[in-house]
């Protein structure tokens, strides 16, 4: 969800369902270690209307994550997740993100590293493993055994990337054998997605399946608390969406300033204006604006 998850997206999601757990794009401890102030800018959140707040970070040096988490925790985060799961060739490349299911020392000494330099809860997103499952649970029960508080396990291996259906039966199994909450990813596109998913599992971490349509999270958490749940997105017609849309345009401006955040609200947009009629020629206007009045014009053509 790098480029995706920032302040704004995670502000609107609280606003749409606040009992949601919203986590940072995944940030580099190496950044965070020399001071980027990119990075650091990245890092800031509004502690009134983001927590739970969890943040991401990848890396491959022990020392760097200790200090990284030093400065997370003392920026006031609930928690940090580490990732051991972006199939990106350029993280992979590095030795970040998938690379570590394959080096279980050394991610084992990250999780260490960054337990002793905290008191917060420190988590692990990784996948099934690298081209099979057959190291799944040795690797699992290392990361638990170095300090691991929870994991979050994407249901394809490195191999798959993003093909094929999510298989969440390893995860299952993974569950039934360690003592840890166990967070299940992959494929969650709709409320009956995560209710027939969960079963053993501790919680659904929803990533691609909110784009154009934020309204899942709180869907989904009227679904577990048992109450009347429906699909938010079919029921509401475009003119209802476009003041929540518009709303999420605005945090986007006041975040990052117009320039910037418009640019970075292409791909949401692109994800909100489909399925109706002129929805192609919408888009298209919409993917060349730089101002928010503009944006609000079409919207409200």
């Amino acid at each position: 969800m790098a480029g995706v998850t920032d302040a704004s997206y995670r502000q609107f999601i609280k606003m749409l369902a606040p009992g949601t757990v919203v986590y940072t794009e995944f940030l580099s401890t190496d950044a965070i270690h020399f001071g980027s102030e990119r990075t650091l800018q990245m890092l800031h959140f509004d502690p009134t209307k983001e927590r739970p707040f969890i943040v991401q970070i990848f890396g491959n040096d022990p020392e760097h994550f200790l200090s990284a988490a030093k400065v997370i925790e003392d920026l006031g985060a609930d928690g940090i997740d580490i990732n051991m799961g972006c199939p990106a060739a350029k993280v992979v490349s590095s030795c970040h993100g998938s690379a570590l299911i394959r080096n279980a020392d050394l991610a084992a000494e990250l999780v260490y590293a960054t337990k002793k330099a905290v008191s917060i809860p420190v988590s692990v997103k990784t996948r099934l493993g690298w081209n099979t499952t057959d190291t799944l649970m040795l690797f699992c029960q290392r990361l638990i055994e170095a300090g691991a508080d929870a994991l979050a396990i994407h249901g394809r291996t490195y191999k798959q990337h993003f093909s094929g259906p999510a298989d969440w039966e390893p995860i299952y199994e993974v569950k039934r054998r360690v003592s840890v909450p166990v967070i299940g990813n992959g494929d969650i596109f709709s409320v009956e997605d995560a209710l027939t998913k969960i079963k053993n599992l501790d919680g659904v971490m929803v990533g691609r399946g909110t784009f154009g349509n934020p309204w899942l999270m709180q869907d989904i958490a009227d679904a577990f608390m048992h109450r009347e749940y429906g699909d938010t997105r079919a029921r509401l017609s475009f003119d209802e969406k476009t003041p929540f849309i518009l709303m999420h345009c605005e945090l986007a401006v006041r975040m990052k300033g117009e320039h910037r955040g418009m640019l970075e609200m292409r791909r949401h947009l692109a994800s909100y204006v489909k399925g109706f009629e002129g929805a192609s020629v919408m888009r298209e206007q919409l993917m060349q604006v730089e101002k928010l009045r503009d944006i609000k014009s079409i919207l409200q053509q």
